[in-house]
């Protein structure tokens, strides 16, 4: 007997229902992200990770190739929604997490689980395709004979292919369908290898130095665009980078590595003001790392006394790190230093001063007002200025 069918059922495949359902959130997606354009509006995540449902996770997670250890025991969570990013130096492995985590590399050891399915395993591993995960690769690789509309639909089962022009719309090229890649912008490029991960509905995209063959003043364009469009998508992500601004504009959560092992892992303003070691606050933007004594909660330095964060329990000769916006100067005849160097940024200021006492101390301020190299100045802690400890 046949089934009866409901009225807001068609009587044709289950396939066709999922794929019209999909269809018509992906046009509600993309008419949000295009709203959302044209307003201006950035969009802001409405919690902080940290305790959500986990879309990824990696347990002790290590590769080898030969005697080089590219990652080292790996452990990590990515929550449903997140965008996470790894960041980290040329040959720290975070690429090959990436592989790992795509299934283009089997792990010598440990696990990885995406949603509640076990991917990668001692006893158990599934390919690419079977991964529910999206792919943007550093170079695009998109297909040169094909155009925008069938480079998105590759891949796609036919009855899924309509969904093809939906994800175009929501990264705003659905204009541009029947063009082929040497006709687009590097910027359009970008996109249509964005829309092509989101297609099929990953459960996670993962995204390799997205940004990275785009020049500057593209790059925070798209950046931002790629972020309002993920977002709206509600889409796990995880990008690698090696670009500290890309890094911490961007994530909502970020590791850093180095040598193969996560060496922090937390919001990108408790990365940057709070990092984990000397090493994490050298690469995590511009620092100055100070000896100073520690002193009831705080620690008196050649440049002043600073209150510390996490100061419970300090004694004796410790090292903290300054950001150089943590510092002010003022013209001084008799101050403690002198400008050695000015770095115009537009906005603001990078000034490299040679202490009285020896060494080098770098200095930001806005660029209302400039300083001339080799003007006596004073410099001192800005006013509640917090630093962090790293030693």
């Amino acid at each position: 007997m046949g089934s009866t069918p409901t009225p807001d059922r068609p009587p044709s495949s289950s396939s066709w229902w999922r794929s019209c359902r999909s269809t018509c959130c992906w046009r509600a997606v993309a008419a949000s992200s295009r709203g959302s354009r044209e307003t201006g509006r950035p969009f802001t995540p409405a919690r902080r990770f940290g305790v959500g449902p986990v879309s990824l996770s990696l347990e002790a997670v290590s590769k080898s190739f030969g005697p080089a250890r590219a990652v080292a025991g790996v452990s990590l969570a990515v929550e449903r929604g997140e965008l996470f990013a790894v960041l980290g130096p040329s040959g720290c492995g975070k690429t090959t997490l990436l592989r790992l985590i795509a299934g283009f590399e089997r792990p010598d050891a440990g696990s990885v689980t995406v949603g509640e399915r076990v991917v990668s395993s001692p006893g158990a591993f599934l390919g690419p395709e079977r991964r529910r995960i999206g792919m943007v690769f550093q170079d695009y690789a998109l297909f040169p004979h094909l155009t925008v509309r069938r480079n998105v639909a590759f891949g796609l089962p036919r009855a899924d292919r309509p969904r093809a022009m939906t994800t175009l719309e929501l990264v705003g090229l659905q204009h541009k369908a029947d063009r082929y890649p040497h006709e687009l912008s590097g910027g359009e490029r970008q996109r249509v290898a964005l829309a092509r991960a989101l297609a099929p509905g990953p459960a996670v995209v993962l995204l390799d130095e997205p940004f990275s063959s785009l020049d500057a003043a593209l790059r925070a364009d798209i950046r931002r665009d790629v972020e309002l469009i993920l977002r709206e998508a509600g889409t796990t992500a995880v990008l690698v980078t090696h670009d500290q601004e890309e890094a911490l504009s961007l994530a909502d959560r970020l590791a850093v590595m180095r040598e193969g092992r996560l060496v922090q892992v937390g919001a990108p303003e408790d990365v940057y003001a709070r990092p984990a070691d000397r090493w994490a606050a050298q690469f995590v933007g511009e620092v100055n790392v100070i000896r100073g004594m520690s002193r009831a909660g705080g620690v008196e330095t050649r440049l002043g006394t600073f209150d510390v964060a996490r100061a419970t329990g300090l004694s004796g000769a410790v090292h903290v790190a300054v950001r150089p916006e943590q510092l002010d100067l003022r013209v001084d005849r008799s101050g403690n230093a002198e400008i050695t160097q000015r770095e115009f940024r537009g906005h603001d200021v990078l000034y490299r001063l040679r202490h009285e006492t020896g060494g080098t101390v770098l200095v930001q301020l806005p660029s209302v007002e400039l300083f001339e190299v080799g003007e006596r100045v004073f410099v001192g802690p800005r006013r509640a200025a917090v630093v962090s400890l790293v030693d």
